[in-house]
């Protein structure tokens, strides 16, 4: 009997121990804890393959998550248009996981094609929101031109925000 409550006494000390050595959990997405941007694949309104290694060199980098369908989304592309000629050191990267036809559209709407520092494809394995947890489109994510993470806006970001950031960088 002694045995057995000298062993039990041990495993719950032992467990104790082991438990208090653990680090708390973190529950940050991703982005916050990596600053760099992170791994995906896209599949481009060409048809064309595209990987985060194949973003071109840019002062800044800009990955805007949208759903073609969303008035949000829509408002920040057309701000974006509007705003383009004081864009031009931002390579923008739009995914989205949505139907391939209306990502098609959604870059036909909004002439995104006139545009070479404009990338849009679709995120056929859901790695760009899984990575960014995203709550609500659109989600933008700003990196330097060393490709390091400098702020996210989880519901879009108003261009007159954006341009202040980028030029006073």
């Amino acid at each position: 009997m002694k045995l057995r409550t000298l062993i039990c006494t041990v495993l719950i000390v032992f467990t104790g121990l082991c438990l208090h050595a653990q680090s708390p959990i973190d529950n940050r997405p991703a982005y916050a804890k990596n600053p760099a941007i992170p791994a995906f694949k896209l599949i481009l309104t060409d048809s064309s393959l595209f990987t985060h290694k194949l973003i071109p060199k840019a002062a800044f980098t800009c990955i805007v998550y949208f759903s073609p369908d969303c008035g949000h989304c829509q408002h920040e592309a057309a701000e974006m248009i509007k705003h383009m000629d004081s864009l031009k050191q931002v390579q923008f990267v739009w995914v989205s996981y949505r139907d391939f036809n209306d990502i098609k559209a959604f870059g036909r709407k909004y002439q995104f094609d006139l545009y070479p520092n404009i990338i849009l494809g679709r995120d056929p394995d859901y790695a760009v929101p899984s990575f960014y947890q995203v709550k609500f489109t659109p989600f933008v994510a700003l990196y330097d031109e060393k490709k390091q993470f400098l702020k996210a806006w989880e519901s879009g970001v108003e261009m007159p925000e954006l341009l202040q950031f980028i030029h006073k960088k």
